[in-house]
């Protein structure tokens, strides 16, 4: 049966999933550029970055495609898109993937702030007066930022290509901006904000495996919390990754996914 992989961000092109194209070998999988970002249009429009907005796009790619058995993947925002959409929704799935997704956006910033705590001095100074001053589009912020990215995001070294386009010049853009704010660490002052579905997690029915790093700036507490409150879902944690298992620990990664997409088709 098909996986459709829902990527992050939000507004984070899907270039960095491309390791997951592994799975073909036996599936089809299905990629697609969320409206305002990668290749699909960037309409000029905030209006449009919401969460219901990208359920309903999320409905119709499924409808357009014939997409009616499928098991789901989401990276981060890509898990919070696909939990929403399945506690929503209601809607068949085989299977749901959750990879670094945890159910709580304010648990998610006390997380990254003590993550953000652990940094050098010298690059916690640089953020502390860039967003003192409201200044996140020089240099200095991003190579503050990229300590932290490199530690909590992606481990890789160097960073594949896929990785590179997806997280290029420009990242995010609109959408970003709309749906969470200028910085990782927030305050968020976009509409993700109060995002919440801890208490709700026990409506998940169907067979949910949940991933994440050890370094995962979705931290392993955080994610454990959430497998205990969805009853037979199944946790790996990747001891050499970060956000990105599928990337830093690619063939890993890729085989507990096969091995849980057999079972559920077992």
């Amino acid at each position: 049966m098909p996986l459709l992989c829902l990527h992050g961000g939000p507004g984070i092109p899907h270039d960095y999933l491309e390791n997951l194209e592994d799975l073909a070998d036996r599936r089809m999988v299905v990629f697609y550029d969320q409206l305002g970002c990668g290749n699909s249009e960037r309409p000029d429009d905030p209006s449009l970055w919401t969460m219901a907005r990208a359920i309903d796009e999320l409905v119709a790619v499924r409808e357009q495609l014939g997409l009616d058995r499928i098991h789901l993947f989401g990276n981060s925002w890509g898990g919070w898109l696909s939990l929403q959409y399945v506690l929503d929704r209601k809607p068949p799935l085989q299977s749901l993937i959750l990879s670094s997704s945890p159910p709580s956006v304010s648990r998610w910033i006390t997380d990254a702030n003590e993550l953000r705590r652990q940094l050098p001095e010298d690059v916690r100074k640089v953020l502390d007066h860039h967003e003192a001053k409201g200044f996140f589009a020089c240099p200095e912020w991003f190579g503050a930022m990229a300590v932290f990215y490199r530690r909590h995001v992606c481990r890789a070294d160097p960073w594949p290509d896929g990785v590179e386009r997806a997280f290029g010049p420009g990242f995010g853009g609109q959408v970003y901006g709309t749906m969470w704010g200028p910085s990782e660490f927030g305050p968020v002052t976009g509409n993700l904000k109060t995002w919440e579905v801890t208490e709700r997690l026990g409506e998940v029915t169907v067979p949910t495996l949940i991933t994440c790093g050890r370094y995962d700036e979705a931290t392993p507490a955080h994610v454990t919390d959430m497998h205990g409150l969805m009853p037979g879902s199944q946790l790996v944690i990747f001891e050499q990754s970060s956000h990105l298992a599928f990337v830093e620990e690619r063939d890993a990664y890729i085989r507990t996914v096969s091995d849980f997409l057999d079972r559920v088709e077992a």
